[in-house]
């Protein structure tokens, strides 16, 4: 579904980046004439494996996944993406190859989109638009690389105590099978983590 001639629906990607850059209101205008807004359902896909990704995603509200299919047909969460951040398939999109994983909305979500060929424009006429994004884009980078190592060296119980934590507000809104998959979890011991959880805070108050 695409919206358009929506008041201030391209806001909350201008004061993103502005954190990064002032912008001319011109260019402003520039930018918003090549952005999309779109609404999306759970379980949505934005982007299937084996295709090219020729769309880069801001999200406005709710929040999208990477994920991808094993061999044995079992989905693997690898990332989530909440309100303010970007999400593509990075590679797939610079290197105009084929993704192996998919982008999907993990709930109801808004997204601010785009476009490559659109962008390349922006790219001509605004020269340090791409500089800009480049340096988001390695900051996203680093991120996700520094949430994955936090993960890493602790058991399932502890996994799920930092998650719950550091990413509360994505922990809130997608599914239990999702953060299972994420955390490298299986869904039934998930679910004993969390009644294990839930009984020492009752037994705590």
């Amino acid at each position: 579904m695409l919206k358009k001639d929506c008041n201030n629906t391209f806001e909350p990607l201008l004061n993103y980046l502005e954190l990064f850059q002032k912008i001319p209101a011109e260019d402003k205008k520039s930018i918003e004439q090549s952005l999309e807004y779109r609404t999306v359902k759970e379980g949505e896909v934005l982007l299937e494996e084996g295709k090219i990704a020729n769309e880069i995603f801001f999200v406005c509200k709710g929040v999208l996944k990477i994920a991808s299919i094993t061999d044995k047909g079992n989905e693997v969460v690898h990332f989530f993406f909440g309100e303010d951040q970007f999400c593509t398939i990075l590679k797939s999109f610079t290197e105009n190859i084929h993704s192996t994983d998919r982008i999907q909305a993990a709930c109801h979500a808004e997204v601010i989109v785009l476009q490559r060929n659109k962008l390349d424009s922006l790219y001509v006429d605004l020269p340090y638009f791409k500089k800009m994004l480049d340096t988001i884009f390695q900051q996203a980078l680093l991120h996700k690389v520094e949430l994955r190592n936090f993960y890493l060296g602790e058991d399932a119980t502890s996994r799920y105590q930092k998650f719950i934590v550091r990413q509360s507000n994505i922990a809130s809104r997608v599914s239990q099978t999702d953060i299972a998959s994420y955390l490298g979890i299986a869904k039934q011991s998930l679910s004993r983590i969390k009644k294990i959880r839930s009984n020492l805070l009752f037994n705590n108050c």
